[in-house]
């Protein structure tokens, strides 16, 4: 699967989600599962993830567009 799951936590960082390809599940039913609850979350593409994990704690998105939200 070459989606990631993010959502924003509660210290100011990004959370990734990476889903596992023999779940079942579709994105979305993982997002929904696994988010949580009321926590916006976006679907993205592995391509649009940073390659570089050093600074990993700084990762910033804007979530002001969700794709949903944690049930």
């Amino acid at each position: 699967m070459n989606q990631r799951i993010i959502y924003p936590t509660d210290e100011g960082g990004v959370a990734v989600i990476v889903p596992a390809p023999e779940s079942g599940l579709t994105i979305e039913q993982i997002a929904a599962k696994d988010v949580p609850a009321g926590k916006p979350y976006q679907i993205v593409s592995t391509d649009d993830m940073p390659s570089d994990r050093t600074f990993r704690a700084a990762w910033e998105a804007d979530f002001s567009q969700p794709d949903g939200y944690g049930q």
